[in-house]
């Protein structure tokens, strides 16, 4: 049965972990999904997953999904363009100003093309890392503004709902700087300090918090694919680069100096200028609203931390967050636990109540 808003063939070009997960969640819904991969192997383990069935002689899809690296994107998408001259192109590289560059050199009938990008992705790829559910919740952009048709806008529109993500409409240019900022620069910094812990003794490492792995989580992703990314969106990366490295310099040069005359100011400053850019990241369902947050121990033992959950819904408290922390060498983990401000005093008098020891509780 067929419960998706796309109608017809759906072909899928690239059968790595976005292509793959692309291609669970369209049969999920009854879509006639075609899979190909110019790697017979690769293209093998995304059928054998179940993200869609090889190519056949009559295939005529409607809309394709260009899934390949970015320096091979625009290339491909010119490829899908002229062998299925009905069909709508759409592709999922993390860049959108230079595959359009690069389809326009070549002539390409970009009448038939909009770009995306989904904002979603795990530090493994391939098929054997793909989910039907990649996608729910999160943002995909569609990029416009190229002379494209409402028709052709709204048919990736309705393949992003069909995923369960968000549709966001943004020119290309709009994209590629939002996502340097917010992507590709995070991944840079996060690389640079990551790769500070190579010198770090086994003692050092052995103080780790949930801090530095929370900073240095995406630091884990693949490189090769990384070089793509970075090298496509170079110009407004280097911009905002060459601004955290003033920002970076201004710290240096203070804490060189603690002492001196306005220093403290100076830090205290920088700091807060931190404070106020994580309070503009959205919070649960894109809400601009801040949770209050409590720390509660539990002992690594089966079953707590499911206790724990029951008694928190017990409470008739929603749960808005929740992140685990597990201190090397010890039998107990933190939760940390994101609630609603007005039900925190509440909360915590509950779980106290039923023997749990809060270990923290801050907004």
């Amino acid at each position: 049965m067929n419960d998706s808003r796309i109608s017809g063939q759906v072909r899928i070009v690239g059968a790595g972990l976005l292509g793959a997960s692309i291609g669970l969640a369209l049969r999920s819904k009854g879509v006639d999904t075609i899979v190909h991969d110019a790697s017979p192997g690769a293209l093998s383990l995304a059928i054998d997953y179940g993200a869609g069935r090889a190519a056949a002689a009559g295939d005529a899809p409607g809309l394709i999904v260009v899934a390949v690296p970015p320096d091979q994107t625009a290339t491909v998408v010119a490829q899908e363009l002229g062998s299925f001259p009905d069909a709508l192109v759409t592709d999922v590289a993390s860049v959108k100003g230079l595959p359009l560059a690069e389809l326009r050199a070549a002539d390409a009938d970009i009448s038939r093309y909009v770009g995306s990008h989904p904002l979603a992705g795990r530090e493994r790829g391939g098929a054997i890392s793909a989910r039907a559910d990649l996608f729910v919740g999160r943002p995909w952009v569609i990029a416009t503004g190229n002379g494209e048709s409402t028709r052709s806008v709204g048919v990736i529109e309705d393949l992003v709902l069909d995923l369960d993500a968000i549709p966001v409409l943004m020119t290309a240019e709009e994209h590629d700087r939002s996502v340097a900022l917010v992507s590709h620069v995070p991944q840079v910094i996060a690389t640079i300090l990551a790769k500070q812990l190579s010198a770090g003794s086994e003692r050092a490492l052995s103080l780790t918090g949930q801090g530095l792995r929370d900073t240095t989580r995406i630091a884990a992703s693949d490189p090769q694919l990384w070089i793509q990314i970075l090298a496509a969106n170079s110009p407004t990366v280097v911009d905002i680069l060459r601004s955290f490295r003033d920002d970076l310099d201004r710290f240096i040069s203070t804490l060189d100096q603690p002492a001196a005359q306005g220093a403290r100011r100076a830090i205290a400053e920088m700091l807060a200028a931190g404070n106020d850019g994580v309070a503009r990241l959205p919070g649960k369902h894109g809400q601009d609203r801040r949770f209050s947050r409590l720390v509660v121990m539990v002992d690594d033992t089966p079953g707590e931390l499911a206790r724990l959950l029951a008694e928190i819904g017990d409470a008739g408290i929603n749960l808005e967050d929740l992140r685990l922390e597990h201190s090397p060498g010890t039998l107990v983990g933190l939760a940390e636990i994101s609630v609603l401000p007005e039900v925190e005093a509440a909360l915590v008098s509950e779980l106290e109540s039923r023997g749990w020891r809060i270990a923290e509780a801050w907004k």
